[in-house]
């Protein structure tokens, strides 16, 4: 007994020595911050949050699309035919804006509405949203991050928020027991459960990422950790995380890193899949259960977006893949591929459009001996008049809004190169490539928001909006063109690069700081 109680307090004295020297950095931060004018990040939340509660009234108007964002929340309305989107942040190459809009988009109309209601939800991002029908309607938000303008300070959330649709009123909810501060987690309501799973949280001197499991009750406004049997997910943030129809929880990939020595850090990117699920006689109790993947595998990525449809199946879109030059630098490789998850089968594959064709009256050649000609109808055919199926060929091309166009049409061959261009056509159009767009279904239609990518220094923060109906998939649908008129202000060091004073000490510390803010843009994810 006594070698246990040694232990015992060795550990708690160690606890409260790492208490006193992060609470001895945390005043030598503030000094710091006073010295140059810079409000403490806490502070400046606090004074947020009392702001938002002087408002009184409801303010509501008809606006154009939100602006351009990243790690924002997407969902739909649980009755009505709108989608909601909260929060998110925004980076112009100099500083960073964290927003707490709530705008509504209504369907059948076309039109975006943004909404300020009392006692509000301060700015975030990398948090999580979902929406529920109790009450006759309401949204949950939990945790997420806020960054001063000038990133030197982060600050993670642990709050919890609905917002009461019926009477428009936001509400903080105070009870303990709930996950740390965190961001880059996932959040699922299952069974009158809010669950949230995972994340990191990065103070900038040290990070930690989680893999542990909490739900919340709807009814009754508790807290509770949940301790699955099995072998658990590694700790991560931005996998995927979709509720299923039985009551279980899909969760796959994600982001984590590690400490390999002092400066330098690890970065994984998860590939794997497990299924969280109650326990058959005891539905408070869960397990971890890994799964084998089929069918044709995402590439490794993160910030891979995806929304549950309905039959069984989820969609996915994008994501980024990181590989490091060297120990300082990273690049990254955004995708804008679709793909399908069957949530039976565990099975992945591919989604090709079928694209709207286009068929044009063909002219007869006027040349006779030709082995080809055409009907009425413009359709290939043989001297006999049998008509001819001809293989498909596929061109990508980039065009002036940023939209990637695949155009199929038939292959060229020698004996059909001269009609060619009097063939029907089809024509698919694809978002460009993206990381952290906001994906929701409604109603069979997919919908597609905003998002990020990168090219080289430069950052490139989207706004744009498409659909897709997923009965039909034949192409997306654009509700907001993709407009690349985006200001970049860029850092001290790209500036000098084309041609300043060259002085490379200062220009040093902004691509440090530039390559942090990229690595937590992946952890948000």
């Amino acid at each position: 007994m006594g070698k246990k109680d040694k232990k015992a307090k060795k550990g708690k004295g160690a606890e409260k020595t790492a208490a006193k020297t992060e609470k001895k950095l945390t005043a030598k931060q503030k000094k710091e911050l006073a010295a140059i004018g810079e409000d403490d990040i806490e502070s400046i939340v606090a004074q947020i949050e009392a702001e938002e509660r002087k408002r009184r009234e409801v303010v509501e108007h008809i606006v154009g699309p939100p602006s351009r964002r990243v790690n924002f929340s997407l969902v739909a309305h649980p009755e009505k035919e709108e989608l909601i989107l909260f929060g998110g942040e925004y980076f112009n190459g100099q500083t960073t804006a964290l927003y707490n809009d709530l705008f509504i988009y209504n369907i059948p109309r076309n039109e975006w509405k943004v909404l300020k209601a009392p006692s509000c939800a301060p700015p975030r991002s990398g948090h999580q949203m979902v929406s529920v029908a109790a009450n006759k309607g309401q949204l949950w938000v939990f945790g997420g991050e806020y960054a001063s303008p000038t990133q030197s300070q982060f600050y993670h959330y642990k709050d919890l928020w609905v917002y009461h649709m019926a009477t428009k009123q936001w509400e903080k909810i105070n009870s303990p027991g709930g996950p740390s501060a965190r961001s880059g987690h996932r959040m699922v309501c299952v069974k009158k459960h809010l669950i949230v799973f995972g994340g990191f949280h990065d103070n900038l001197r040290d990070y930690k990422y989680f893999n542990d499991v909490y739900a919340f009750d709807l009814e009754n406004y508790t807290w509770k950790k949940i301790v699955p049997s099995g072998t658990a997910p590694l700790p991560r943030s931005g996998c995927q995380m979709i509720p299923l129809a039985d009551g279980k929880i899909l969760i796959s990939g994600g982001y984590s890193k590690e400490r390999i020595k002092k400066d330098v850090d690890k970065g994984t990117v998860h590939t794997d899949m497990f299924l969280l699920s109650p326990e058959k006689h005891d539905q408070t109790k869960w397990k971890w259960q890994p799964l084998k993947q089929g069918g044709v595998k995402p590439s490794p990525r993160c910030g891979m977006a995806i929304a549950m449809s309905s039959a069984n199946k989820a969609y996915a879109f994008g994501g980024v893949f990181d590989t490091e030059d060297d120990d300082e630098n990273l690049a990254g490789t955004f995708f804008n591929d679709f793909y399908m998850l069957d949530t039976e089968k565990f099975s992945w594959r591919t989604v090709s459009l079928s694209g709207k064709k286009e068929t044009r009256r063909k002219r007869r050649k006027a040349k006779e001996g030709e082995g080809m000609d055409c009907d009425e109808d413009g359709e290939e055919s043989d001297d006999e008049g049998n008509e001819m199926e001809v293989e498909p060929a596929t061109v990508t091309t980039i065009s002036d809004d940023g939209i990637f166009k695949v155009t199929m049409g038939p292959a060229p061959s020698s004996t059909t190169s001269d009609s060619v261009d009097n063939k029907s056509l089809t024509t698919v159009f694809t978002p460009s490539t993206r990381m952290s767009c906001g994906l929701v279904v409604k109603h069979g239609v997919l919908y597609l928001f905003g998002g990020m990518t990168e090219d080289g220094d430069r950052r490139f923060t989207f706004n744009d909006f498409y659909s897709l109906d997923l009965h039909k998939l034949d192409e997306w649908k654009i509700l907001v063109p993709n407009d690349q008129n985006e200001e970049w202000l860029g850092s001290d060091s790209e500036e000098d690069e084309s041609g300043s004073d060259g002085s490379d000490s200062e220009d040093d510390d902004e691509d440090d700081d530039e390559e942090d803010d990229n690595e937590d843009e992946m952890d948000v994810a």
